[in-house]
């Protein structure tokens, strides 16, 4: 059993206090319900409801055909207006998974969630998957990994590797790639070349939305999503390398999507969030970023700028960092925090 850390700050940057606010097992992803709720995947597959006024947790029953092997199992959730959105690792054949997203009403007890978004090209890979979830307006965005399968992230009509854009109910926008000059790409995808990205977060500044990615031994990056990109795996490196030492590619080149920020040895980087609120206002429109390989949370001011500066909030007073969230009435910030076993993430 994993003992999960969940995590607030309070007070100010330089006088923060982390306190725990419930145990869980291998947590992924959160989302508010209310002032005083959040819903919390857990990887292994169970859906839980946090109270935060008295920190009880109860399990919420669902419907999901999920899979547990390697780094699959449940990722993101989301809540809006009464639903939630889910992504997940799913069995789509014989020794086959995917990542996949389902949608459901909102219940305190059971979500019948029905599937919206399928992962086309499954194979039998544990491991990068992405999962990472974003609404925009009607529109939601998913990463997923490429699979461990490299060059499949140049291919715009498989899923791995790419950024993926649809509808709130899985319909597929009308402006996608696709239907305006990339007719070769599939229908939902709207960006290609990465390798496991397991952030997203939108600027409430310029609107603009931002992933972050894994790279292999070197390579982890930051960038923003742009329609029909190119981000380059495995043509690119990133400044990493192969595990077994061999170079990749180039960091960059013309032609590709650029990130904006690069780190080089990898910090597993993870969650993204812009920073609102009141409780560090001298952090308004930059960008907190989580780490699970160095387990440090991070602050990027300047991001689209020449002059990028990365501030370490701290580093190992928790484990590795899968996901964070803002309080909107408070701006306190919420971190799910995980033991680390055998996974690379």
């Amino acid at each position: 059993h994993i003992l999960i850390i969940f995590c607030s700050f309070s007070v100010f940057s330089k006088d923060f206090t982390l306190s725990k606010v419930a145990s869980l097992s291998k947590p992924w992803g959160m989302s508010f319900i209310s002032d005083t709720e959040i819903i919390v995947t857990e990887r292994t597959g169970k859906i839980k409801l946090i109270n935060l006024k008295n920190g009880s947790v109860s399990e919420i029953a669902h419907n999901l055909n999920y899979m547990t092997r390697g780094q699959g199992g449940l990722f993101d959730i989301i809540f809006r207006d009464g639903y939630t959105w889910v992504s997940y690792t799913e069995k789509l054949g014989t020794l086959r998974y995917g990542t996949s997203v389902a949608r459901g009403k909102f219940n305190r007890i059971e979500i019948n969630f029905k599937n919206i978004f399928q992962q086309n090209s499954a194979n039998n890979s544990s491991q990068h998957f992405g999962g990472r979830l974003l609404l925009d307006g009607n529109h939601l965005f998913l990463t997923v990994g490429e699979r461990g399968l490299g060059r499949v992230a140049q291919d715009p009509k498989k899923h791995p590797g790419s950024i993926i854009r649809i509808e709130l109910d899985g319909s597929i926008p009308d402006d996608n790639p696709h239907f305006v000059n990339n007719v070769n790409w599939d229908p939902a995808v709207y960006q290609i070349g990465v390798r496991n990205p397991q952030g997203m977060t939108k600027s409430p500044y310029s609107n603009e939305i931002f992933i972050s990615n894994h790279g292999a031994m070197g390579g982890d990056w930051i960038g923003g999503i742009e329609k029909g990109g190119n981000f380059g795996w495995n043509l690119l490196g990133w400044g990493g390398v192969n595990y077994n030492g061999s170079q990749i590619g180039p960091k960059w080149k013309e032609g590709f999507s650029r990130p904006l920020k690069y780190w080089t040895p990898s910090i597993g980087v993870s969650a993204i969030a812009f920073y609102t609120g009141t409780e560090f206002q001298e952090w308004n429109n930059n960008i907190l970023v989580a780490s699970l390989k160095d387990k440090s949370l991070r602050l990027i001011r300047n991001l689209t700028s020449n002059n990028i500066l990365e501030e370490i909030i701290f580093v190992g007073l928790i484990e590795r960092i899968r996901d964070i969230e803002i309080q909107e009435n408070t701006g306190k910030i919420f971190l799910l925090s995980e033991k680390y076993f055998s996974e690379t993430g």
